[in-house]
């Protein structure tokens, strides 16, 4: 038996800070050299060189895993032609599980070659055209078993193609000859670091600030005419040293000694994914400010929030981490019910930084966490699965959601983010505005976070148990929170927002929907009809026997179109009462079929937020240091 069916484990053994690299880790024993090869056909041709090979036939293998999304997404299916050769003759490479190879032994260097195909457009694996080049480490780079805690040297070269001849590159990866923005070589202290450093290169917008006194850098691929960057920058810049401040009140220190925004503006897209220092982020060019554009939209105020989350995760799971991925093991899943904490709490402090920073005001703030609310009310899957739950299902339900999951599942991003609010108003009130979530946050930056990378020249890395974070908001203060983590975390109850806020000044209408007749369900567009995409459970279409996918007709004789999807069948159903009886035809494949459905009130959740007209101010938007005492 060979080692190769031993998990693959990557421990994390380096600091972002950056120091001397010593004669040893220049001249690293690993060296790879990526160039785009084929731009229309979408290929990175990676080379590796392995200086000292193990005797008994080197392993390398791929990730079939990155960490930040949870899903086994087995890049090594992208990985084709692969050949391996010693001393300039070619040898044997014998795959030996669907991410894993294993060469011949050889007394001399192993050389490894291999072609990725690379058209996944998104933020977790790699893209490569005309227009840019884009990968994450995970993607491109095999892993050399035994040797991931050496340094590993890249040389990222620049393609013969015309459309690359002014191409520039952006990583956080630190620079060994080659020079900022430039084709070159680059150094990872480990194999860890060097996956943990997204590679973006092509003629992008590029824009630097300081935050805290560390440069950052603000990358913008896609054509976005009339970009306001600056206001970007600006804005960028306050979340960034809000966020900083949170976590290092005195010292205002940042974790890392330079951070790069990357992001890719598309027609269509949002999502994010974070690194130790810079983040990888999609959004649609419509959500970019534009110069002289008066106000802040809506999808301007999302990509903020967008920048935000990612960027607080800096903290927040790349650095604070559950203990299950504090040793991660990259050939399959890591399980954690921990999701809620790491993922939920920067889903509440995301949209929090944005009105501390001044960027948004109170009314906009608590419109962002009106919508939360509905949004997690909406679904009965709440009632089935607490966050604990989905935290430890990610990977087989959260990850891979169908037509039913809102009856099935809840988010622990969404639900995980009011859990933060339920919490930061208990604690708020239970000590009269002394203490607050912030203080939780600090606690676990300081007793798992700051050192995170450093304490691996020494010890273990460690990270926070399953069932440690009672301790911690205990010690940090002083509130007993068992109960309530029993009832909104581990159980499955609606966290009383409406209750908690009570004490704050901030009022919460629940809406009125009763006077609306609706089938419960959730209609996409499919060509020119109207494709129900989900049916919400117990509601009339579900009563009627309509089921997802179905495609709608006709309602009491009155075609349905795509043209009805924009207002959610509202003027379909809305010429019609409260327990009306309809006949709608609606085709399941090819097959026609009637149904009668009696139409049910509205239930869509429709709370609002805003200020009691009592005068009282909530001061929920500041650090509770900075909050005065309440009477």
């Amino acid at each position: 038996m060979t080692t190769a069916t031993k998990p693959e484990r990557h421990r994390q053994t380096s600091s972002t800070r950056s120091s001397a690299l010593s004669p040893a880790a220049v001249n690293s024993p690993l060296h790879y050299s990526i160039i785009p090869k084929d731009l229309a056909g979408h290929i990175f041709e990676v080379t590796l060189t392995i200086a000292a090979p193990s005797e008994t036939g080197q392993l390398v293998s791929l990730p079939a895993w990155i960490p930040g999304s949870y899903m086994v997404r087995d890049f090594a299916r992208h990985i084709q032609q692969i050949s391996a050769s010693c001393g300039g003759k070619k040898i044997g490479l014998k795959k030996l599980d669907k991410h894993t190879w294993q060469a011949a032994p050889c007394k001399a260097a192993l050389t490894i070659s291999y072609e990725v195909y690379a058209w996944d457009l998104s933020v977790r694996a790699a893209h490569l055209d005309q227009t840019h080049g884009f990968f994450n480490g995970t993607s491109v780079f095999l892993s050399v078993h035994g040797q991931q805690h050496l340094p590993h040297v890249v040389d990222l070269q620049r393609a013969a193609d015309p459309a690359c001849k002014t191409w520039r590159v952006a990583t956080a990866l630190t620079e060994l000859k080659a020079k900022r923005y430039g084709f070159g070589t680059y150094i990872a202290r480990n194999y860890d670091e060097l996956i943990d450093h997204p590679v973006e290169m092509g003629d992008f917008a590029l824009a630097t600030f300081e935050a805290c006194g560390v440069p950052h850098d603000f990358v913008v691929t896609g054509k976005v005419p009339n970009m306001d960057m600056d206001r970007m920058v600006v804005d960028v810049r306050k979340i960034c040293e809000s966020q900083i401040a949170l976590f290092e009140p005195r010292s205002k220190k940042a974790p890392m000694d330079r951070y790069v925004f990357m992001i890719m503006a598309v027609g269509e897209g949002y999502g994010g994914l974070e690194h130790r220092a810079s983040t990888a982020l999609i959004c649609n060019r419509n959500d970019i400010p534009l110069k002289h554009q008066p106000g802040m939209s809506e999808g301007y105020k999302g990509f903020l929030g967008l920048c935000s989350h990612e960027y607080f995760h800096t903290w927040n799971v790349k650095r604070i981490k559950p203990a299950v991925f504090a040793d991660y093991d990259l050939s399959r899943e890591n399980y954690t019910s921990l999701l809620w904490l790491f993922e939920g709490f920067t889903s509440y402090y995301d949209d929090l930084m944005l009105v501390r920073a001044g960027v948004i005001d109170e009314a906009a703030y608590l419109k962002m966490v009106a919508k939360t609310m509905n949004l997690v009310t909406r679904g009965s899957g709440r009632k089935k699965q607490s966050v604990a739950e989905s935290s430890f299902d990610a990977w087989t339900k959260y990850y891979r959601q169908d037509e039913n999951s809102p009856n099935a599942i809840v988010s622990y991003y969404t639900k995980g983010s009011l859990v933060a609010l339920g919490l930061d108003l208990t604690i708020r009130a239970a000590t009269a505005g002394k203490k607050s979530l912030d203080d939780v946050m600090r606690v676990l930056w300081q007793q798992f976070g700051r050192d995170f990378y450093a304490k691996a020249l020494t010890a273990k890395q460690q990270g926070l148990a399953e069932n440690e974070i009672e301790s911690v908001i205990m010690k940090a203060t002083g509130v007993d929170v068992r109960r309530f983590l029993d009832k909104y975390v581990r159980g499955t109850e609606d966290v009383p927002l409406a209750k908690l806020y009570a004490d704050f000044g901030v009022a919460v209408d629940a809406g009125d929907n009763s006077q609306k007749a609706s089938l419960g369900i959730k209609v996409v567009r499919d060509g020119q009809d109207c494709k129900i995409a989900n049916v919400f459970e117990g509601h009339a279409a579900h009563l009627a026997g309509l089921s997802a996918l179905d495609v709608l007709i006709a309602i009491n004789g009155l075609r349905v179109t795509a043209a009805d999807i924009a207002d959610g069948l509202s003027a379909a159903t809305g010429r019609y009462r409260v327990g009306e009886t309809v006949e709608i035809h609606a085709f399941r494949r090819d097959e026609l079929m009637t149904v009668h459905a009696k139409l049910q009130a509205e239930d869509m959740p429709a709370v609002s937020l805003s200020i009691a007209s009592s005068g009282k101010t909530p001061g929920l938007n500041r650090p509770s240091s900075q909050k005065k005492n309440r009477q």
